[in-house]
């Protein structure tokens, strides 16, 4: 299940360059919540407190539950505007979600089993490709994380989305073909004995 993130807002009463400007100058940062067939809806978050939770890992794989004048709105935060300069974030857009909401996301993975790896155990180094996995998922189901086991690869071998599994509900975006995610590449002193004794 999805860490769900409490996060409190107030009303924007008009949306626009000016009014978002004033909103920063009171400490605060404009955002709105859009989608789920209702009108957008134009708010400001207190910036500390964003700021805390947008420095969290995966903040964009967690649903947030933002509370205006008494609502709560299950939202997922799709996009974050920072300043060039400062890196302050300047606005910040939401998707309002449901139970049946699919959504892609990028998501973190993780490799284990390091030590069950016949090319690791000599010498071999991970070549990591892909940090992250772009996925579809129930918006109520976002995976922390994709856990990828490295058990039984040697040097030479390549890590392909289709011996990942992937938690139930959860497909890749990418259909067309069977992209690599990591390989186990040869240290290059290994490089240099076979290239030595061929």
């Amino acid at each position: 299940m999805t860490k769900i993130i409490p996060l409190g807002a107030e009303t924007r009463e008009r949306a626009g360059k000016g009014t978002a400007r004033q909103t920063r100058r009171d400490g605060r940062i404009p955002a709105v919540i859009y989608g789920g067939k209702q009108a957008p809806l134009t708010i400001s978050l207190e910036k500390f407190e964003f700021t805390r939770v947008l420095h969290q890992p995966g903040f964009f794989t967690h649903l947030f539950e933002v509370t205006v004048d008494g609502t709560a709105h299950r939202v997922l935060p799709r996009d974050v505007q920072f300043h060039p300069v400062t890196d302050v974030p300047l606005h910040v857009d939401f998707l309002r979600v449901s139970a049946d909401t699919r959504t892609n996301v990028q998501v973190p993975v993780e490799f284990v089993d390091q030590e069950k790896s016949a090319g690791l155990k000599r010498g071999g180094v991970l070549n990591i490709v892909r940090h992250e996995l772009e996925l579809s998922c129930p918006a109520d189901s976002i995976p922390e994380h994709i856990t990828i086991s490295c058990e039984g690869f040697d040097v030479g071998d390549s890590i392909h989305i289709s011996s990942v599994k992937l938690p139930e509900g959860v497909t890749s975006t990418i259909t067309d073909r069977d992209f690599t995610i990591a390989t186990i590449v040869a240290p290059s002193g290994l490089k240099s004995d076979e290239n030595a004794a061929s």
